[in-house]
């Protein structure tokens, strides 16, 4: 009887553990952060008493028939819970611990012959899913390239190997990840989109950043990243324009990271194996990896496809658990949502009637949706395109529960806001006088504004407390090759804000194979140089807004501004496209005209690198 103590032990801390982690599986990765630590803790608790039980008496189990992916798999769980406490609190450590336990899986081989056991195979599909996601948001390229590989191979071996079995779902996730990782596949040279102070931090300005204070100074806190647009790129629930901003709103990890965690050398395709029987994994290797010096990471919410009313409640959650002198970061990539009228006003307005059947958005919004619906037809009865006051936060068939207004957003600005909007109707969140419409008479849609005029109708001008800072993008992209699809490579804007140099290489069309790594180095200096010229002059302007005097001395919003004044310089000089205010991004309120992209602070440096790159017939000089 005393033999079967152990594995009954082993299988009652099993059963245990699975009933804890149950609990908080489905817990969202948002919301009220010191709620779920409790439950949090108790999973951990139980799953390292596990993993050290097994440790203790790994070969008495072995005896009794533990099987090796019983133990990848109590691994992967492991990994799975610190990469869901990484994703509630968006520190590094929880997602290096994360990567720890997966590499070991891998190397160990632990799910190794699952092919003869369906529900082992599909634990096996779920791991490397999950490292992958864990791998490209350490943007560990060449664990990437490798883990794909070895994804598509698993997947066309379970086809023959289970041919009763659909894999269906798990054919679109392989294609999913090799789009996402064709499109997002920097160069071995390129710098990190998150915050370094190698690269990001300039001595020349540090100085006057350090001595720089404003009357009232913004802690950046927390943030919300969320986008949909159709066909997007994406991986899992990550899409790759909120994966772009997710990296650029973090610290990059100690480097010493990187060289400890080495792609394994490979034998016919497959990692060798280096420790076949060891259980140990050092859980505190982390700790090792992480640079103490770095301040923490803000919390994000990353919100997949959310509706208008999830998303509003996660926004109250971080407005009410903000602490004081702090600022929430909302960034919102989304297609604004379009009306296509008809040449009968009748037909025009019997759909505006039915529609509101199925809207849970208020009254008043619905009410002015409904105005300008049923007036789009102009007087000679043709039919044409129209952008509502809002952006589309999924499938337009759902109706108004994906349409978010800017007033939805108003309640909120009682606190400090820095709005990101990047959409093609951008626009909607300027004031009414200037907002554009396309093929629509301006005096008929001054009528409709005047009738159902409320202040929900825009969000600048309309705060209720605290003066937000709004980037908008533009409402259309520029690029020298018309055919590029921003649904594969995503958002222009976006792209400037987390990787100045590659869009602006995406912009005149040249591709990281055209220049070389001299080249390269140049291009990151010249811009470097300008940035660290424009904080000097940023943190010594007096007649700044304090909107942005406040967020100055946060080293990622810092980094935003600057972005921000690189990308409209770039963009307002571009000669490749006709002159419009609908190909420039806008930021409210206005940045002083010394950065304006004619005036004689921005444009050389937007010459030295159009110069340097070949590319100066592009642009106005």
């Amino acid at each position: 009887m005393a033999d079967d103590v152990v594995p009954k032990t082993f299988r009652a801390l099993v059963e245990s553990a699975e009933k804890k982690y149950a609990r908080v599986r489905d817990l969202p990765a948002y919301g009220r952060w010191g709620t779920s630590n409790h439950y949090f803790h108790k999973v951990f608790k139980a799953y390292m008493r596990l993993w050290k039980y097994q440790q203790e008496n790994r070969v008495r189990l072995l005896e009794c028939g533990l099987q090796r992916w019983e133990i990848g798999e109590i691994a992967s769980r492991i990994g799975q819970l610190y990469f869901s406490q990484y994703m509630r609190t968006s520190e590094a450590r929880f997602l290096l611990e994360s990567c720890i336990f997966y590499e070991a899986i891998l190397n160990r081989k632990y799910f190794e012959g699952s092919g003869k056991d369906r529900m082992v195979r599909f634990k096996e599909l779920r791991f490397y899913a999950r490292f992958l996601m864990v791998s490209l948001i350490l943007n560990r390229t060449e664990m990437v390239n490798l883990l794909v590989e070895q994804f598509k191979a698993i997947v066309d071996d379970s086809k023959a190997a289970f041919p009763g079995t659909n894999f269906k779902e798990w054919r679109l996730v392989v294609q999913e990840i090799v789009r996402f990782a064709r499109v997002h596949s920097p160069s071995p040279d390129a710098r990190p989109l998150r915050y370094c102070a190698l690269f990001d931090s300039h001595p020349s300005s540090r100085p006057y950043v350090a001595r720089f204070h404003a009357k009232k100074v913004l802690k950046f806190r927390d943030a919300l990243l969320t986008s949909y647009h159709k066909n997007e790129a994406k991986f899992a629930e990550l899409t790759l324009d909120t994966y772009r901003m997710l990296q650029c709103l973090e610290w990059e990890p100690s480097g010493s990271f990187y060289q400890r965690s080495p792609v394994e050398p490979r034998v016919n395709g497959a990692v060798i194996d280096q420790s076949i029987t060891s259980g140990l994994i050092d859980i505190n290797l982390a700790a090792e990896m992480m640079d103490p010096a770095l301040p923490p990471n803000p919390k994000k919410a990353v919100l997949y496809r959310p509706n208008v009313p999830l998303l509003i409640s996660v926004v109250a959650t971080m407005c009410e658990e903000l602490p004081p002198e702090s600022v929430v970061l909302i960034y919102i990539s989304a297609s604004g949502n379009t009306i296509q009228s008809t040449t009968l006003h009748t037909e025009s307005s019997s759909s505006s009637r039915k529609s509101s059947k199925n809207s849970v958005l208020s009254r008043t919004s619905y009410e002015q949706k409904s105005a300008l619906h049923e007036n789009y037809t102009n007087t000679n009865g043709d039919t044409g395109q129209y952008f509502e006051n809002c952006l589309c936060l999924g499938p337009s068939r759902s109706g108004g529960s994906n349409n978010l207004y800017p007033g939805d957003l108003i309640p909120f600005t009682r606190r400090p806001l820095f709005l990101i909007i990047d959409s093609d109707n951008s626009d909607a969140f300027k004031a009414d006088d200037t907002r554009k419409n396309f093929g629509l008479s301006q005096l008929l849609m001054d009528i409709n504004l005047a009738y159902c005029s409320n202040q929900n109708t825009v969000l600048h001008g309309a705060e209720r407390g605290e003066k937000s800072a709004l980037f908008l993008s533009p409402l259309r992209p520029s690029f020298r090759n018309p055919g590029t699809d921003v649904t594969q490579t995503g958002s222009q804007f976006t792209l400037f804000l987390a990787d100045p140099l590659q869009a602006f290489c995406q912009l005149v069309g040249l591709v990281s194979s055209d220049k070389d790594l001299d080249c390269s180095d140049e291009a990151d200096g010249i811009i470097s140089t300008a940035f660290a010229e424009w904080e000097v002059i940023l943190c010594t302007l007096t007649n700044l807004d304090l909107v942005w005097a406040q967020v100055l001395s946060d080293p990622f919003l810092r980094r935003l501004i600057l972005r921000f004044i690189f990308c409209r310089a770039v963009l307002g000089l571009f000669c490749l496209h006709e002159r419009g205010d609908e190909y420039l991004p806008v930021c409210l309120p206005k940045l002083p005209d010394t950065f304006s992209p004619d005036s004689e602070t921005v444009q050389p440096s937007i010459k030295r690198l159009a110069r340097l790159l070949k590319v100066g017939d592009c642009f106005r000089f």
